[in-house]
């Protein structure tokens, strides 16, 4: 997977007028999608299982971080031989053998070695507490090939699936060192003293994944790419999302105190620094969203008006669906508990889900269907 759109086809050119109603009928499939899926496996209502919020949203950031692994670091080597349909429901199947296995094993194998990781943990923070993991797996992993460009593995002549092998291999310890340092002191059941607290951790970290997302797929890799050699890329990508990342968690703080309102920042308490991250999920949804299924449009102007208005578009999208979602959605559509006055829900566990769908179906299954809405041209175009 390069910085541009990940889907398997070229994006439509500029003379195709369908790139619209080929967006917006993958919005809708995939919408349709996840809240079917959502009453039959999640919904706290209407579901006929217990899985919400956990293990549900556990095994849900598995399956994202496996799709991570083989779409995106080994570009869906071995995959790629299976024609459709069967390439996106071999995908599909393999993502939720590989989450719901490894959500058992931790919950109900470490777990019986190690109570952070229990699945009788109250609350379920044991199943949390190993999916916490994936948080800097999002990062790490996603920037290995957003913005790295998969550096140095090409370089030293891999060719995949030996580069995703490479890259797993290589990234897995500086996520770990993540992970142990940030991220189990942060809701380990042992006296520590950790860095920050499990709210902060889950709003910063998320806001430098949001830097990935937006500086490697939205703006092109730009502006590391202008860093020159690849090693240098890395490097000022590595720093630079950091840094944006936490410009943008303090930039978020204040903008949700306005969406949500004084009365419910107060209520939230300490929590409200995990909202940068329910905000920053609705951002990644629209712009993995508007890279695969929209094109990453516009491309047919300058880089600087192009960069400028995805971001607008993708930003505001958000925005609207952010409010929409802890407004209305989840409390009259998913049926979520009440999250403190006037809101409910987690972004973290829905939009995810959304995001999830979008990978199986723009991505995997390569909008079966809807290719063709790609070859209808306006009479005006022909």
């Amino acid at each position: 997977m390069a910085s541009t759109p990940i889907a398997p086809d070229d994006p439509p050119t500029p003379e195709h007028p369908g790139w619209v109603r080929f967006g917006l009928a993958n919005l809708v499939v995939v919408t349709v999608l996840a809240v079917g899926t959502w009453y039959v496996l999640a919904d706290p209502q209407w579901s006929p299982w217990s899985f919400y919020p956990l293990p549900f949203n556990a095994a849900l950031f598995w399956a994202i971080l496996f799709v991570v692994f083989i779409g995106f670091n080994a570009e869906f080597a071995g995959f790629t031989r299976l024609g459709q349909p069967w390439r996106g429901i071999s995908i599909l199947l393999t993502t939720t053998v590989f989450a719901v296995g490894v959500t058992w094993l931790l919950s109900w194998g470490l777990g019986s070695i190690d109570p952070d990781f229990a699945g009788s943990r109250s609350g379920g923070m044991g199943y949390f507490t190993g999916a916490l993991f994936v948080l800097f797996g999002f990062g790490t992993f996603v920037m290995a090939v957003l913005n790295w460009q998969h550096w140095p593995w090409p370089q030293l002549g891999l060719r995949q699936p030996y580069i995703g092998l490479a890259e797993i291999a290589a990234i897995s310890g500086p996520t770990m060192l993540l992970y142990f340092v940030l991220g189990l002191p942060s809701v380990s059941l042992a006296e520590f003293n950790p860095l920050m607290s499990m709210d902060t951790v889950l709003g910063w970290f998320y806001a430098v994944i949001v830097a990935v997302i937006l500086s490697g797929q939205t703006l092109d890799n730009w502006p590391w790419r202008l860093a020159g050699s690849p090693g240098r890329t890395a490097l000022a990508a590595t720093v630079g999302n950091v840094l944006v990342g936490t410009a943008l968690y303090f930039a978020a703080l204040p903008l949700i105190g306005v969406l949500l309102g004084a009365g419910t920042v107060s209520a939230l308490g300490d929590s409200v620094h995990q909202y940068p991250a329910q905000l920053g999920v609705c951002w990644a949804f629209w712009m993995i969203l508007w890279a695969n299924a929209f094109g990453n449009r516009p491309t047919r102007w300058g880089d600087g008006v192009n960069m400028v208005v995805r971001v607008c578009i993708t930003f505001g999208l958000a925005v609207v669906t952010f409010v929409f979602y802890y407004r209305f959605a989840a409390e009259h559509i998913l049926h979520e508990p009440e999250a403190a006055p006037g809101i409910h829900g987690n972004a973290l566990g829905f939009l995810d889900w959304m995001v999830l769908w979008t990978l199986f179906y723009v991505v995997g299954f390569d909008s079966m269907g809807l290719r063709r809405l790609l070859r209808a041209r306006s009479s005006i175009t022909r």
